[in-house]
């Protein structure tokens, strides 16, 4: 039986986003693609800022998914050589702001270089506590379930767990970001109203909030709206609106008290 959710439940501590419409953003402008990507950054800048502001304790991005490959070769690069330079000018700011940096996804598909790029900034950030900044790239939710599958039967196989024992906290436990809360909230800008393999597991229970904005327009205040129209849904968790109340009212009970 799931535990009741708590207070703390009926706020976003968790919020993830799928950053959609830079493309489309650059081409109603009459520039190419990486124009939008480039303009995209600002916008990733400005709801960091906002998420550690409003003590939003994970935010996490997805940036680059492991379909991208398959977009034109020279947006690739573009991509890859932003990544780079943003991972270079924006460590010490995320560093001076107490923000934890993570790259969540298979990093073994970058270059050597970028690699060390991304160690290098997360150790640097290790040991902040203000944000959990979380950048999915070439991250998919079907490989992140099946690389947790992966270390679960590894573990049947060396003898340190039963089979019995794979369950769905054990699973949950080898997912990236294990180690975090799950995401409450998760928005999607640029119109489409589909997950596109993003956090698969993990979403099972978050909120979902669809804006036609594009990613380079995501403001403070479509990041506000996003937030307040998650506070005003009733989030049962499996229970009738009947249970629900009754919970709020002893929430109620123990505020006052």
């Amino acid at each position: 039986m799931k535990e009741l959710p708590s207070i703390e439940q009926l706020v976003p501590r968790h919020v993830a986003i799928i950053m959609d419409g830079n493309g489309r953003w650059a081409k109603q402008r009459g520039k190419i693609r990486t124009f939008g990507h480039k303009a995209g950054a600002e916008a990733v800048r400005r709801a960091v800022a906002f998420a550690r502001r409003n003590g939003i304790e994970s935010l996490t991005l997805f940036a680059f998914s492991s379909e991208n490959w398959k977009r034109p070769a020279t947006e690739v690069s573009v991509l890859m050589e932003l990544f780079m330079s943003v991972l270079k000018s924006e460590v010490k700011k995320l560093d001076d702001n107490d923000i934890r940096l993570r790259i969540i996804g298979d990093k073994g598909a970058f270059s050597k270089r970028l690699q060390k790029r991304i160690q290098e900034a997360e150790e640097k950030t290790q040991n902040n506590s203000g944000l959990n900044l979380n950048i999915a790239a070439n991250y998919g939710g079907q490989w992140d379930i099946t690389q947790a599958s992966r270390k679960l039967a590894d573990k049947v196989k060396t003898g340190e767990i039963e089979p019995s024992e794979i369950t769905e906290e054990a699973i949950s436990g080898e997912l990236m970001m294990a180690d975090q809360p799950l995401p409450d909230l998760l928005i999607r800008t640029g119109g489409e109203r589909r997950i596109s393999n993003f956090l698969l597991w993990q979403l099972a229970y978050a909120e979902l909030y669809f804006t036609s904005t594009l990613w380079p327009d995501f403001d403070d205040a479509i990041f506000a709206k996003a937030i307040t129209d998650f506070a005003q849904r009733e989030r049962r968790f499996g229970l009738t609106s009947e249970q629900l109340t009754v919970l709020m009212q002893g929430i109620e009970t123990r505020i006052e008290e």
